[in-house]
């Protein structure tokens, strides 16, 4: 696995997201509520949308364009309950948070 550095812990704070290019992956890394760090697949598998443009409340991210809904913790589909976000694996090394996409396909349901 090739882990590459994304940010620190102090750039992505309980309750926030931030995006990042890895590899040619984008790659939505979340602080979701209790301070767990997880990434996912950064376009939403409906039509393309960066899912940074959408909003995020520590449990739930929400879509900006037709407001597909996925569970934070696990990256599955609140509505429609039969999508989900690929996740990517996080390492966390002292304060940096690493990301690694080798061997990940992003999932697109193109509905």
């Amino acid at each position: 696995m090739a882990f590459e550095k994304v940010c620190t812990l102090d750039d992505l704070w309980e309750g926030e997201m931030a995006s990042f290019e890895v590899n040619g992956h984008e790659v939505l890394v979340l602080s979701i509520e209790g301070g767990d760090i997880i990434a996912y697949q950064g376009i939403c598998p409906h039509q393309d949308i960066l899912l940074i443009e959408g909003q995020f409340d520590g449990k739930a991210l929400i879509c900006r364009a037709h407001q597909w809904i996925f569970d934070a913790k696990t990256g599955r589909g609140i509505n429609p309950d039969d999508s989900r976000l690929v996740p990517y694996p996080v390492r966390i090394e002292g304060e940096d948070v690493f990301i690694d996409t080798e061997g990940i396909t992003p999932e697109f349901s193109h509905i």
